[in-house]
């Protein structure tokens, strides 16, 4: 039986970017269907009744939400091709933790970069250079987060860089200054063609914050 793989999503997700790095480095064919977030869709408040959100992952009629266990889900059906979690029980918790941060934090201080200015503004940009340095610090000398290979903790962050300039423009000030071994990871993943063809252009996602800082009155 031929596998049905549905992703409904929304382009500058970087939930939903997740699941397309993870689906691309398994190889795994998808049909992606873009959602109206603000007229969503039969399908998406079926599929996920509880927090009515993308990005959903539909596996042969089955759906699975939340992003993070979406690529531990897509990781643990197609084991058989670039494994995503370490196989060691300790190096798995250490992953996850490190991903569980980048929620809690790259997110969530992110948002509070292009939604705030003065001084709350600058002290999200302390936490989040903060952040990022800390990230730095677990990635060391390694080549990507997960060693030799592009890893959890990779598919967790990566999508994030697409929001970097965004981050930058609206807080005004740069993050390889601060941080040139995160953006050179970047960059080193950027050449693998899953991760280049699944994270949007920088500048489109600058345009969909100013659209939102617009609609939402922020100046």
């Amino acid at each position: 039986m031929a596998e049905e793989v549905v992703l409904l999503d929304f382009w500058p997700s970087p939930f939903a970017i997740r699941v397309r790095i993870a689906l691309a480095e398994k190889g795994i064919q998808c049909e992606y269907k873009e959602e109206d977030l603000r007229n969503k869709s039969d399908l998406l408040l079926k599929m996920n009744p509880i927090h009515k959100k993308i990005p959903v992952l539909i596996h042969n009629g089955k759906p699975v939400c939340e992003s993070l266990i979406q690529v531990q889900y897509i990781d643990e059906v197609w084991h058989d091709k670039s494994p995503l979690l370490p196989s060691d029980p300790y190096q798995r918790a250490i992953a996850r933790f490190w991903a569980h941060f980048v929620d809690k934090k790259i997110y969530e201080i992110g948002t509070k970069i292009w939604t705030t200015k003065g001084e709350e503004q600058a002290a999200a940009k302390k936490e989040f250079i903060e952040s990022l340095k800390l990230l730095e610090g677990e990635l060391g000398d390694k080549p990507y987060f997960g060693g030799d290979n592009l890893g959890y903790v990779d598919v967790a962050l990566l999508p994030f860089y697409s929001w970097f300039y965004a981050y930058e423009k609206c807080g005004n000030f740069t993050i390889e200054e601060e941080c040139p071994k995160l953006i050179a990871w970047a960059k080193r993943c950027l050449q693998k063609e899953s991760v280049a063809k699944s994270l949007p252009d920088q500048k489109k996602v600058y345009g969909f914050v100013l659209q939102l800082k617009k609609a939402f009155g922020i100046e």
